[in-house]
């Protein structure tokens, strides 16, 4: 048995050990709560009059209801934790992420829709988080919830390596496959089958001026015929893309926004608009082929002084249709907006925007979706809990 004085210290020792863990590990709650008012001057998708989404554009308008609406909506409210702790001799960080936004079968709904929930340990990240295919940083600074059309905008189960990191970064992902299929005029029911992961790599170059980012994907797009012997008829085409991506920083504090997005069976990973696989030829025997897509977005951010900034710019999404498409198919979605926001210190912004989207089918017709938001945010941040 040992004497006092070992005991003593064993004692300091298993009680400061604690508070080793402690001083190396971080917890942080953060988030904010948004309210927005959509002002829109035309009839859009009763389940889309809080954000601008050019594929949800009704082309007869008619169809539901005259023009005209209004919605004050809380969905864009955000709440997450950040937390980081030494695992071995490496630090592990997690995140978990949420906001209220309801997409998919939860479409005009107030609900829980999942961002981020993932852990990254050295070169390991596993979980939900932004495609290796997407560049987040191409995002402008606008307050509508959904954002500009024609960029690549996904947040993906994925397992990634990324084996170099800093001014120069280098990752490789396998992701969770979405197979997006049309049945066009193909009298059978089909539906996406997903065999196999998607891969998607980037190199990405940071500088003072700004940074440029080139992406790549490739992955099996694939349908088949629920119901038939086999699930057959069924077949597969090989997607692939490359995504081109930059922001410019110019006089004190502005950014110029530039990308441009390119390839075929790509539509699951775009922010809006079109599918990965669609029939042609004919009724006798259509024949499943992807679909070709190219995606640009070009933003100006300006800021006016420490308070007041603008945000103003263009995008599309324009897919090439299929013979055998149907004739109210997504061809293309544009969208335009410009912005004042008001930011009196970091906790509270405000703004407004005004808000152009545009519709075209493959038989022609076009919808149009004009709109003026009014936003006001305020955010919290715990800092380190531990």
């Amino acid at each position: 048995m040992g004497t006092l004085a070992s005991r003593r210290t064993l004692g300091t020792a298993l009680l400061l050990a604690p508070l080793t863990c402690l001083a190396d590990s971080s917890f942080e709650v953060y988030g904010f709560g948004m309210v927005d008012y959509v002002q829109a001057f035309d009839r859009p998708n009763p389940d889309w009059v809080g954000a601008l989404r050019p594929s949800r554009i009704p082309t007869n308008a008619a169809s539901v209801g005259s023009d005209g609406q209004a919605e004050l909506s809380v969905r864009q409210s955000r709440l997450g934790v950040n937390a980081s702790t030494m695992a071995g001799d490496s630090e592990l960080t997690t995140k978990f992420e949420f906001d209220m936004y309801g997409v998919g079968p939860d479409e005009g709904q107030t609900t829980i829709r999942l961002r981020h929930a993932y852990g990254e340990w050295k070169s390991i990240l596993a979980g939900q988080t932004n495609s290796v295919f997407m560049d987040g940083d191409v995002f402008p600074n606008v307050i509508d919830y959904w954002g500009p059309s024609g960029m690549v905008f996904l947040r993906n189960p994925q397992i990634r390596w990324t084996p170099v990191q800093g001014d120069q970064t280098v990752a490789v992902a396998i992701e969770t496959p979405g197979s997006g299929v049309d049945n066009g005029l193909d009298p059978n029911t089909t539906a996406g089958d997903n065999e196999y992961p998607d891969l998607t790599a980037h190199f990405r170059q940071v500088g003072d001026w700004g940074h440029f980012q080139v992406a790549g994907i490739l992955r099996q797009v694939g349908y088949d015929t629920p119901g038939g012997p086999d699930g057959s008829p069924d077949d597969s085409e090989l997607g692939w893309g490359v995504n081109l991506t930059t922001t410019i920083n110019l006089l004190e504090k502005d950014r110029l926004i530039l990308g441009v997005v390119h390839g075929d069976g790509i539509s699951n990973y775009m922010n809006d608009g079109g599918v990965d696989m669609a029939p042609d030829g004919n009724v006798i025997d259509p024949d499943y082929q992807v679909v070709p897509l190219t995606g640009l977005i070009s933003y100006y951010e300006h800021a006016w002084n420490d308070r007041y900034s603008s945000a103003i710019g263009y995008s599309s999404t324009e897919i090439d249709n299929t013979d055998f498409q149907g004739p109210d198919a997504f061809k293309k979605g544009e969208y335009a907006s410009t912005n004042l926001l008001y930011t009196p210190n970091d906790k509270v912004m405000m703004g407004v925007e005004y808000l152009f989207g545009k519709r075209t089918a493959n038989d022609g017709d076009k919808g149009y979706d004009r709109r003026v938001q009014f936003s006001v945010k305020y955010s919290f941040s715990s800092g380190n809990l531990l």
